[in-house]
């Protein structure tokens, strides 16, 4: 009964809308009719059994207000008003499930209801919600069961309801789509594009615009491909896709430009901040020529130049040779935090950052640039000068210099990455603290720890709250540290 897709807190709403129901309240105010786990919800809060709440160890809402005991005689569903028939929808006995069905033809209100049965582990039930489904969903409806019938999909036998939707849509107008379009569920967004794209039932243009305003990727690389079918290179698509936000949409867009016969436009995309981009770009105007790492060259080689992208910085570094150093270095004194940080990734990317010179760059004040240093110094952390680390760890320090020190001496291993991981166990930011404490817990004496070394049991011992006593005695033994 239960889905996947359930929680407590569902469950404790579902049967608080069937007490509702159960004492006369409407279906629309029991209950969200247009949220879909409402209706999940409430199929499982009204026959949800809780050993030992009752002695009959029955629903609540059968508590509460019984069903006519005479339910099961013929004629007796006829009393039954759309809250308590709702109720009966739900119930834990399948007989009675199938001949509510027989009710709620005729009753809009209760298709929803029908549809969660179509995935109803009783065949009559199931067999006889699919035929009510089949003859009374029609386009109006399938838009506003839409989110239920796709949210059921993800369950076992869920997948009737999913084809006879698409049938339905399908055959709609095609403007009956544009709120599914725009739905904020994802998962109805993605089903209705597809469904528009297999009908074509959107425009190019109106396919580009989804690709560049839509938040979902699935979506966007959709309508993207579907934007540029056929080879199609209109002025109006490739601008909405050229000025996407999102960097699969803008490659797409750049890649089209081969086939529009313009490099010179993806030239611009060289420098585009997405590496994805700018790879694209880079085969756009190879196959018409171009030399990208020339363009690279070129641009980098004002190391003053404000007006310099980052991208192409990071570019030259991404199809050029380690000759090509002499023109990042200079870059690392950048006056633009970007380009600085793209610099010394440039620089790890050729495999020619020596750590001597990044070193002091650790005392940059953009955060960006102190993460580029210290994945490009990880590596040989222990040429490091420890003692100048340690001292970015100061609580004065900005946040990122402590964090990048931390790491670098945490690298370092042995008793350097104790000392440091203790002395984070008091800094100022929750975070850091707790790496340090994790670190701390992990530590494990290596090779270049002397065995005994009281500084060892200091450092564990002001640590003493992260172990217990006897985890804290086992990790002195493992140190050699007695008493």
């Amino acid at each position: 009964m239960r889905g996947p897709e359930s929680t407590g807190e569902e469950i404790q709403a579902g049967e608080a809308a069937a007490l509702r129901l159960a004492e006369g309240v409407p279906l629309r105010e029991a209950l969200d009719v247009g949220d879909p786990r409402a209706w999940l919800a409430l199929d499982l809060g009204a026959r949800v059994v809780r050993h030992g709440y009752r002695p009959e160890f029955i629903p609540a809402w059968e508590a509460a207000a019984p069903l006519p005991a005479r339910l099961r005689l013929p004629g007796a569903f006829e009393l039954l008003d759309e809250a308590r028939l709702a109720l009966v929808l739900c119930h834990r006995d399948g007989r009675l499930r199938e001949r509510a069905l027989g009710r709620a033809a005729g009753r809009p209100g209760l298709l929803a209801l029908v549809v969660v049965r179509t995935t109803d582990w009783a065949e009559p039930v199931r067999h006889r919600a699919r035929e009510l489904l089949r003859a009374h969903l029609d386009a109006e409806a399938a838009v506003a069961l839409a989110p239920l019938v796709l949210l059921l999909g993800r369950r076992d036998r869920g997948d009737f309801a999913v084809d006879l939707l698409g049938q339905v849509l399908r055959a709609a107008p095609p403007e009956r789509l544009s709120p599914l379009l725009a739905h904020p569920d994802r998962a109805v967004r993605r089903f209705t594009y597809r469904l528009a794209v297999e009908r074509g039932a959107l425009s190019p243009v109106e396919l580009a615009r989804a690709a560049a305003e839509d938040a979902d990727t699935v979506v966007q690389t959709l309508c993207a491909d579907a934007a540029l079918a056929g080879g199609r290179t209109d002025d109006d698509v490739l601008a909405l896709l050229l000025a996407a936000r999102n960097p699969g949409v803008r490659s797409a867009g750049v890649t089209a430009l081969r086939r529009a016969g313009r490099p010179e436009q993806a030239e611009a995309f060289l420098a585009d901040r997405a590496a994805m981009v700018r790879a694209c770009a880079r085969y756009v105007v190879r196959q018409y020529g171009g030399d990208p790492a020339a363009w690279y060259r070129a641009r980098c080689a004002g190391p003053r130049d404000e007006a310099l992208p980052p991208g192409a910085v990071v570019g030259l570094a991404e199809c050029g040779e380690r000759a090509d150093a002499a023109l990042l270095w200079p870059l690392v004194g950048h006056p633009v935090p970007g380009v600085r940080a793209r610099a010394v990734a440039g620089l790890r990317l050729l495999d020619v950052a020596e750590a001597r010179r990044l070193e002091p760059l650790l005392e940059d004040p953009a955060p960006g640039v102190v993460r580029e240093v210290t994945a490009a110094l990880l590596p040989s952390a222990r040429s490091l000068d420890a003692g100048r680390l340690t001292g970015l760890l100061a609580a004065e320090r900005p946040r990122h210099q402590r964090v990048a020190a931390f790491r670098l001496l945490d690298a370092c291993g042995g008793l350097v990455r104790l000392r440091a991981a203790v002395a984070s166990l008091d800094d100022p930011d929750e975070k850091l603290r707790h790496w340090a404490g994790q670190s701390v817990q992990a530590w494990r004496p290596s090779a270049d720890v002397p065995a005994g070394a009281a500084e060892v049991g200091g450092l564990l011992d002001r640590a003493r709250h992260l172990f217990s006593d006897h985890v804290l005695k086992r990790r002195k033994w493992g140190a050699g540290v007695r008493g």
